[in-house]
């Protein structure tokens, strides 16, 4: 696990190096014929990539992105209406029925479908319409991490094609080098305050809170610890009451317009007794963990994940666990 989130930057900079004709033809299409609908088919971390591309494409080019209940097409045969609609698949391994099963149902009914698959022979990649490489090599860990920060990247690419934007491109461009520096982040503070947790809660909100949804999910798989991602602004409507003294929280607060709200909820928790672990910008007073900056807000959680999963793979193995050998888990999923 560790060795692949280390091997992430020079991922991306694979990613982006190829394949630009084809994010270019994508974003000419979707200019050129804007969809009359939007969703996303994915489960577990690629679930969390999709959330990051669909607030990026909602705040960004103003379409509303579903998240596809993927039973609907699977188990209920739900008619759904294909027309003017573009459906975004994100897979490491593209091989779930429950992913193949509505991406070739809406390629059949006339959908733009979009497939981002770290292996373009898979049958995501045979039932899409358009398909991106993620070009992240050979993943053995159980625990995704190279594979879900190119999905970050890749639909990230996609929407900077989409607007025509030449400052999010270059800021993307920019990445392999800022992701070095984010994976070599000293967050040993973090697992030394996290040790002995069994539960916790992860805070973000906006762009941010899909990463906390992906370290909730990683600290549940590696390091078995019952952890919960909310909004910072949905902790206030009633899990607020799980809060007592030394309650461990860890707030992630990239820059952007969700950044001082989640500053002030980190006070707040202080004052209620809990033990904040934040994670800011270097400067950023109370912070504990340092986060490394992009050249576009928008791709600052990119670079916090990046400098997370080496913490949590350190913090399982403090906790006397194997991150590469999670309990009751398989690399492939076949979900239906």
């Amino acid at each position: 696990m560790l060795d692949e989130a280390r091997e992430a930057p020079s991922a991306i900079a694979r990613l982006l190096a190829l394949d630009g004709e084809s994010y270019a033809a994508l974003g000419a299409s979707l200019r050129d014929d804007p969809p009359q609908s939007m969703l996303t088919i994915a489960r577990g971390s690629s679930d969390h990539a999709a959330q990051y591309v669909a607030y990026l494409v909602m705040a960004r080019l103003g379409r509303l992105v579903t998240s596809l209940p993927m039973s609907l097409v699977t188990l209920y045969r739900a008619p759904l209406g294909c027309d003017g609609l573009v459906s975004l698949t994100f897979s490491q391994s593209g091989q779930s029925h429950d992913l193949l099963v509505p991406t070739r149902f809406f390629r059949a009914g006339g959908a733009r479908t979009v497939a981002f698959v770290n292996d373009p022979a898979s049958p995501l990649a045979d039932a899409a319409r358009w398909v991106f490489d993620l070009h992240a090599g050979p993943e053995a860990s159980i625990a995704a991490t190279k594979s879900y920060i190119a999905q970050l990247v890749a639909g990230a690419r996609v929407v900077a094609a989409w607007q025509g934007d030449t400052v999010l491109q270059h800021a993307l461009d920019a990445l392999p080098a800022l992701l070095e520096r984010a994976a070599a982040q000293d967050w040993r503070a973090g697992v030394d305050l996290l040790a002995g947790e069994d539960r916790l809660l992860v805070i973000s909100r906006g762009l941010g809170l899909p990463i906390a949804h992906e370290a909730a999910l990683k600290l549940k798989e590696v390091c078995g610890i019952q952890a919960e991602a909310f909004s910072g602004a949905e902790l206030r409507h009633g899990p607020m009451a799980l809060i007592e003294r030394d309650y461990p929280i860890i707030v992630l607060a990239p820059r952007g317009p969700a950044q001082s709200g989640l500053l002030a909820l980190a006070d707040d928790l202080r004052h209620r007794g809990a033990r904040v672990v934040l994670a800011a910008p270097a400067g950023t007073p109370g912070s504990v963990l340092t986060l490394v900056g992009s050249d576009a807000d928008d791709l600052d959680p990119i670079l916090a994940v990046q400098s997370f999963y080496p913490m949590v793979e350190a913090l399982a193995r403090a906790r006397g666990l194997d991150p590469d050998a999670p309990r009751h888990l398989a690399k492939v999923t076949l979900t239906r």
